[in-house]
């Protein structure tokens, strides 16, 4: 699948999960049905001799929203140290940064800063340039491009209240002064949570791999009212969460023991 059609596809995909999400909220505790089945070809991608990466410093889907920019460096960290544990070369993420300010100079921003939309035709012309650079300058084989997505869910699930989505079991948190949570808290409203995507393309921009993972919630219950949620003050503060939905995210192809996708 080409750069222009994937663009179009995750646009799709973006906006077509949540349904799933809400239905499938009602199975054990080691299966979990909300678990997204990677596009990965093994024979693709191994003929595509994949060793030396580079991760990307934009977004393949638009603009992350601003609390959730800030943590797109440290999650990129954590995601070049897995991949080398798995025998990868990450290459420095400032080569692809600097062609792409090159590139924007040439072609103008892909992205609307306002509406977040991407300019297609824009954002093919600037990495099919960086492609042609990076290829000729460097031993790069394939571009990853690490996409936090937001959606919405409920924590309705079973009586622990737990949120389900792209693999992860959260339980919700409180914040604030309170310390209990109302016996009429309605749990079927919608909290915001995170995941992980992961894009990666070879030298000549098909798409050879696509997979997801679930991080965190991004809104906690506020103990004041005690009864809606609201956004969390410190977001993604979990190492462990964050190493959860890069090891699902990069699933199968760098496998991840104990992936919740398998149907027992």
């Amino acid at each position: 699948m080409n750069l222009t059609t994937t663009l179009r596809y995750i646009k799709t995909l973006t906006l077509g999960v949540c349904a799933t999400w809400l239905i499938a909220c009602s199975s054990g505790p080691s299966y979990n049905p909300t678990t997204f089945n990677s596009q990965y070809d093994k024979a693709v991608v191994d003929a595509a001799e994949v060793k030396n990466v580079i991760i990307t410093h934009v977004n393949i889907s638009g603009p992350s929203r601003s609390y959730l920019e800030r943590h797109e460096a440290r999650i990129d960290a954590k995601l070049s140290q897995r991949l080398k544990e798995a025998g990868y070369k990450v290459l420095p993420q400032r080569l692809f940064t600097q062609e792409w300010n090159t590139a924007i100079r040439a072609f103008g921003d892909p992205f609307d800063p306002t509406t977040g939309r991407v300019n297609m035709k824009t954002f093919v012309l600037i990495m099919n340039s960086i492609k042609d650079q990076l290829v000729s300058k460097s031993s790069v084989d394939a571009f990853i491009f690490t996409d936090l997505i937001e959606h919405q869910t409920a924590f309705n699930n079973g009586m622990k209240h737990e949120a389900r989505w792209d693999g992860v079991s959260r339980k919700p948190s409180l914040q604030g002064p309170g310390t209990s949570i109302p016996a009429g808290f309605d749990w079927n409203q919608l909290a915001s949570v995170a995941s992980l995507q992961i894009v990666m393309f070879d030298r000549n921009l098909e798409r050879i791999f696509l997979g997801r993972g679930g991080i965190d919630a991004i809104d906690a219950i506020d103990a004041r009212s005690g009864t809606r949620f609201e956004r969390r003050r410190n977001l993604l503060e979990s190492d462990k969460y964050i190493a959860e939905g890069i090891d699902l995210a990069l699933h199968p192809w760098v496998p991840m023991q104990n992936w919740p996708g398998s149907q027992p």
